[in-house]
């Protein structure tokens, strides 16, 4: 087949094999996994609290831990995946990842290891359950920051340009499903063998992908299952690709962070995600922990209600996606349209700031109320990482991603350390009521304040063409 030769994508779909949407099912397996493993912890939180005395505050460090050094990974992944293959880099991740989640359940020997090395050298100890847990988040972070550039990177070895936003959505679904199937699993299998079990059960799931990653995937050009026809189809638009390509010989340099920071746009998705993936990760961290405080739901009881949430987010996941759309069907460029699209995506978290007032009706009233902002986040999400795409060039948008992921975990931390500060001082005033109002309040507006300090940075539409 002639790779230049005009293809129609549902006649071929037909024709040629669809072996590359395996390697979907795969990477959306994956972003599950990822998913359950980072939850576990945030669904146990009550008990543990409890058993172990946990402040609000410690709490929040723990969690903080994971999202400070999973911002700091994230600014290397990207790198680091180009470097050693998709293939290589997604069993070293998901091996790390995996081991980080199952570590938890040892938390308090590795405290008690930990306390006694600091010990020997006159420093400061700190609780060994917290120790624990904390060396056991940083684990997690450092493996599970390479799943998005890894799934990303073999989305584009496997897809034609046209389907890779198809596949993308399909994937990072996976993040959803993996929110819904925590609260049913985790606090079942802690009820039957205890929440140390929990850790190790979850954790064991990357094992057993690993082990199918291992034996079906292959780049494409190896890939023995993939037809000559399949190939094809997913190399047929690359010719574009090919004039870009630098001759032999020639040395390509890599566009430094540095210079990249000297861009209004490099800062303007960077400071979209700092404001607005705090907001993601509260929801993570403190849903559970909320209703446990507002309505004293404990274990099983939040099964439903968090499953009800995290199914909305899907609708935002790919209703956002399209939104955009709408606007440049009338005429918007991408950028524009797509800055139109996130203005209106970013007032439905306002709806959040009725979640406290009206809370008294029934605790369905703030679950629903958040899972409209959650939702919204997504949406945001799927459009905030293509304002990068529309601006800057091909080979410089990893990095640019990686400068704004870094910033989205920093913010991360701060909404979480903020939390818990918060929550603290409320509840030793006996007024928790209040603490979270503020939180929801942060969350509520959060996206307006990035809307605008984005368009006042990048208020049209202008692509670089110096890098």
């Amino acid at each position: 087949m002639n790779l230049n030769e005009p293809i129609n994508a549902q006649r071929v779909g037909q024709a040629v094999g669809k072996y590359r949407w395996t390697i979907c099912a795969l990477l959306f397996f994956a972003t599950t996994v990822n998913y359950l493993d980072r939850q576990v912890l945030s669904l146990l939180a009550p008990g543990l609290s409890t058993e172990f005395g946990w402040s609000n505050t410690d709490y929040a460090n723990i969690a903080s831990v994971f999202q400070f050094v999973y911002a700091i990974s994230m600014l290397f992944a990207g790198r680091v995946v180009d470097k050693i293959g998709t293939k290589t880099a997604f069993v070293v991740a998901i091996c790390i990842w995996s081991t980080g989640a199952m570590m938890h359940a040892f938390a308090v020997p590795m405290g008690e290891g930990i306390a006694a090395v600091c010990s020997a050298f006159g420093l400061a100890v700190i609780p060994v359950s917290i120790a624990g847990f904390m060396l056991s988040r940083a684990v997690l972070a450092i493996g599970e920051a390479g799943n998005f550039p890894i799934a990303i990177k073999a989305t584009a070895e496997y897809f034609p340009k046209k389907e890779r936003s198809f596949a993308t959505g399909i994937f990072n679904s996976g993040a959803n499903v993996g929110a819904i199937l925590a609260p049913i699993c985790v606090p079942l299998i802690a009820g039957l063998w205890g929440w140390e079990a929990a850790f190790i059960v979850i954790g064991m799931l990357g094992f057993v992908w690993v082990a199918v990653w291992i034996t079906l995937y292959q780049k494409p050009e190896q890939q023995k299952r993939l037809s000559a026809a399949e190939l094809a189809y997913i190399r047929s638009d690359e010719p574009v690709q090919v004039i870009a390509t630098p001759v032999a010989g020639e040395v390509v340099k890599k566009v430094s962070w540095f210079k990249l920071l000297t861009y209004r746009q490099t800062w303007a998705f960077a400071f979209g995600k700092f404001m607005t993936d705090g907001v993601w990760w509260f929801f993570l961290f403190w849903l559970p922990t909320y209703l446990s405080a507002q309505y004293g739901m404990k274990g099983s009881d939040i099964v439903v209600p968090l499953a009800v949430l995290y199914s909305m987010t899907m609708v935002g996941s790919i209703g956002g996606g399209w939104f955009p759309s709408y606007f440049m069907a009338r005429g918007d460029k991408p950028y524009d349209g797509r800055m139109k699209a996130m203005l209106v995506i970013a007032l439905f978290p306002l709806l959040v700031l009725l979640a406290q007032p009206f809370g008294y009706i029934s605790f369905w009233v703030p679950v629903l109320l958040i899972g409209v902002g959650a939702s919204a986040h997504q949406a945001w999400s799927c459009n905030i990482f293509t304002t990068v795409s529309d601006m800057f060039p091909q080979k410089t948008v990893a990095s640019v991603v990686g400068i704004g992921g870094m910033a989205g975990g920093l913010g991360g931390v701060v909404m979480t350390k903020i939390g818990g500060w918060v929550f603290d001082y409320y509840k030793s005033i006996n007024d928790i009521h209040t603490g979270y109002m503020i939180m929801f309040a942060i969350c509520a507006l959060a996206y307006l304040v990035a809307w605008s300090v984005m368009k006042a940075l990048v208020p049209q539409h202008k692509e670089i063409t110096d890098l």
